[in-house]
């Protein structure tokens, strides 16, 4: 089985450099206009279906993106919403460090909580369309999460995805491999990982591994 994990287009607090998480900010003109340019890169021979987080700006890519190809849109998923960043939503992302320093927001979704749930949500993609190729349209965050996860790297290390970019995972022996990320083989992106630190570690170091929203 294939699924590429797919970050969602361009939203206005994305353009503004502001803390999203899961607050549900809708895609701008540029999103949606980037969706339809991802569409045309995207072989439609190579999928066979579209899914997404339950979160607004995933879902309207992914409709875009079975509109322009010719998929079947067949589902949400609440395991795929990007990690909840608590009272930190909605502030400018260069004044984070300034006033949580550590990113230890209240209401915070704890890091080490999130690459698992990301992983629930393939198992069930792979329940519920046994052998099909996926695109899954998610989170920034949360896709570097599970990646982390699914390579025993930490998520942290992993670099910044571009809207619209494609991280493809393979699925064999039920085990999941991952084959790219944001398009980049995971070879080259390999030698700045970091290996995946434990939750009592990560607890110990005050979830300094919290990224951007996406």
């Amino acid at each position: 089985m294939q699924i590429a994990l797919v970050r969602h287009g361009q939203t206005d607090w994305n353009l503004r450099g502001v803390m999203q998480g899961r607050t549900d900010i809708p895609l701008n003109a540029t999103g949606r206009e980037q969706a339809r340019a991802a569409a045309e890169s995207l072989d439609r021979d190579e999928w066979d279906v579209v899914v997404s987080s339950t979160l607004g700006r995933a879902r309207e890519t992914a409709a875009i993106l079975g509109e322009q190809l010719g998929l079947p849109v067949v589902g949400e998923y609440d395991d795929l919403v990007e990690q909840d960043f608590g009272v930190a939503e909605g502030t400018p992302v260069d004044q984070i460090d300034e006033r949580w320093p550590g990113r230890a927001f209240p209401g915070k979704e704890p890091d080490y909580e999130v690459g698992p749930r990301g992983v629930r949500a393939l198992e069930r993609i792979a329940v519920d369309h046994p052998g099909a190729r996926v695109l899954a349209v998610a989170h920034g965050t949360l896709i570097r999460h599970v990646l982390g996860e699914l390579s025993g790297h930490q998520a942290r290390t992993y670099p910044k995805l571009d809207n619209l970019s494609v991280s493809n995972l393979h699925r064999a022996d039920a085990a999941w491999r991952v084959l790219t990320v944001g398009g980049t083989h995971f070879d080259e992106v390999l030698p700045w990982l970091l290996p995946l630190v434990t939750v009592d570690e990560d607890e110990a170091s005050h979830d300094l591994g919290a990224l951007r929203s996406a």
